[in-house]
Order: structure tokens, then sequence, then C-alpha cells
């Protein structure tokens, strides 16, 4: 069975919370393992707060969209923002980079994003914003008792 939703939510530092909880709700119908929610958040954590910080420079007036797609046993979420972009997708991979060293980022956004789910697409423009897609097959509570 396929299903899906979106949200858009204004780009403020509160929201990360709100996106982190939907997506996490949304995807409990398919019996997620603890590791597999707790996986999912983070990253929809780290996505979402990559759009605010880095892509809108904490403009709270910026949307930021979140959509997530369940079919079978797979999850894909994107996250996108129109935000400024990013330059070098490949340096802005790199562990421990950051945009920002002067707030004291640790730079893992995108290796832990990585480390957690089966994939990781970013496309990205300079001036007109990222978008993030991820993918992870799930292990469901239900497979694991058969």
């Amino acid at each position: 069975m396929r299903n899906e939703m979106s949200l858009e939510i204004l780009s403020v530092s509160e929201n990360e919370s709100l996106a982190r909880v939907a997506v996490a709700a949304f995807i409990s119908q398919m019996n997620p393992t603890m590791e597999e929610l707790t996986d999912i958040k983070t990253v929809v954590s780290e996505a979402v707060t990559n759009a605010i910080i880095h892509g809108y420079d904490d403009e709270p007036d910026q949307k930021v969209l979140l959509s997530c797609v369940m079919e079978d046993e797979q999850i894909e979420i994107i996250i996108q923002d129109k935000g400024k972009g990013i330059e070098n997708i490949e340096t802005a991979r790199e562990p421990l980079y950051t945009s920002k060293p002067e707030w004291e980022r640790s730079g893992m956004g995108f290796t832990i994003m990585e480390n957690f789910m089966d994939k990781v697409d970013i496309t990205s423009k300079p001036g007109e914003g990222t978008t993030i897609r991820m993918m992870k097959q799930l292990t469901s509570i239900r497979a694991l008792c058969n």
C-alpha cells in the first residue's frame, strides 16, 4: 500500500521538532523498529535544521517543505528549501565541514543522514535552494515476529 504526506513549515527552529514528530507519527503505521524510528527522527532533524540555519540563515519568514512517501516497507523523505543553496555539495558532505564555523556546529549533518539512511541524494543550486531525498527500507516488527 502507498501512503504519503506533506508538511510546509516556517523556517523557525521550533518547527524542527514538529517535523520530526510528524514524520515519526506518519511512519509509525509501518511498525518500524525503535532503532529505525530514532534514525528517521534524527535525519529529519538534521535536514530541517540545515534548511533553516544554512539555507535561510535563520530567516523566519521562509518555508521548509517536507514530504514522506511510504510504499511496501520503504520510506522516502524529502526536505526542500528555496534558500541560498550549496555551492559545492561534495565539500558540504565531508565530515566536520560547516559553512558556519563561528556557530560551533559539528558539521556532521550529511554524514549522519548518509549513515542512518540507505540512500541520500542532494540537489542544490546557488540562489535557488536545496532538496534532500532520503530513502530507507524498513524491517517492520511484523517481519521480525515471523
